[in-house]
């Protein structure tokens, strides 16, 4: 259940950020809808950095580089690609506004993508919002076998090795509790954002200005378009060797370590 706080509020950059840090996001009730409401869940979903459910097909998937992954290459291209109804999801609730303050806070670096591509071809991928050590998934979506799960693959193992501390998913659904996605109360959940957020959601609150959060802060994750917020405590040499150039499937199959 969700609960509606406003409808059609304009939307701003700085707005949005703020909602985040509050624990709720914009959606519309359509892709042709002139404006949003704001959307604060009772029940969140969340996939543990440390659970995603990796099966033996996804794996081989991976590892065997049938997408070629990258990140922030197409960030526009992916929300539209998002926005756009298909056979199993005849409706989506990205609309213009949303769309347009996505784009600025992409290039403000709060807003990143991933992109899985079939040679020149975009077939998948998702987007979302990095903030603190929190990333928030906006949306996910396929157009060829897994494209969509390899995304999530990649940046599970990139956020684990940067330190983050929460994946927000939003909503649980069938194909996100496959991959390890679980539901949490609202107390739950602002208990995990207040510290993934840190000093950050204070700034937030005293209306400061907000500055760029970790991803892209590091050159050594910049090839998949992560970074680190501050040095690991002991960094692991396969961690530094392969964060340092072009990262494969097979790397991020090992960053996931113990993930099933």
């Amino acid at each position: 259940m969700t609960r509606r706080l406003s409808l059609y509020q304009e939307l701003d950059p700085e707005l949005v950020l703020r909602a985040y840090a509050m624990g709720v996001f914009p959606m519309a009730d359509h892709r042709d809808a002139p404006g949003v409401y704001w959307v604060e869940p009772k029940l969140r979903g969340v996939l543990p950095l440390d659970g995603f459910h990796l099966s033996r097909s996804l794996r081989k998937t991976i590892t065997r580089d049938r997408y070629r992954v990258t990140a922030d290459r197409a960030f526009d291209a992916i929300v539209a690609l998002c926005a756009q109804s298909a056979t199993d999801r005849p409706e989506t609730w990205i609309n213009p506004p949303i769309a347009h303050v996505f784009a600025q806070l992409h290039e403000r670096g709060f807003a990143h993508s991933i992109e899985c591509w079939d040679g020149d071809r975009l077939v998948g991928g998702l987007y979302g919002l990095a903030l603190g050590r929190a990333f928030f998934g906006e949306s996910m979506v396929s157009r060829a076998t897994d494209a969509s799960k390899v995304a999530l693959a990649w940046l599970t193992a990139r956020l684990r090795v940067g330190g983050f501390t929460l994946l927000d998913c939003q909503f649980q659904t069938d194909h996100l509790r496959s991959l390890g996605a679980i539901e949490i109360r609202r107390d739950a959940y602002m208990a995990l954002l207040g510290a993934s957020l840190g000093e950050t959601s204070a700034g937030l609150a005293s209306g400061a200005p907000v500055v760029t959060g970790v991803f892209g802060a590091l050159d050594r994750l910049r090839e998949v378009g992560l970074a680190a917020p501050a040095p690991l405590a002991s960094p692991d040499p396969f961690v530094m060797s392969t964060v340092s150039g072009p990262v494969s499937g097979r790397d991020i199959v090992q960053l996931l370590g113990h993930t099933s």
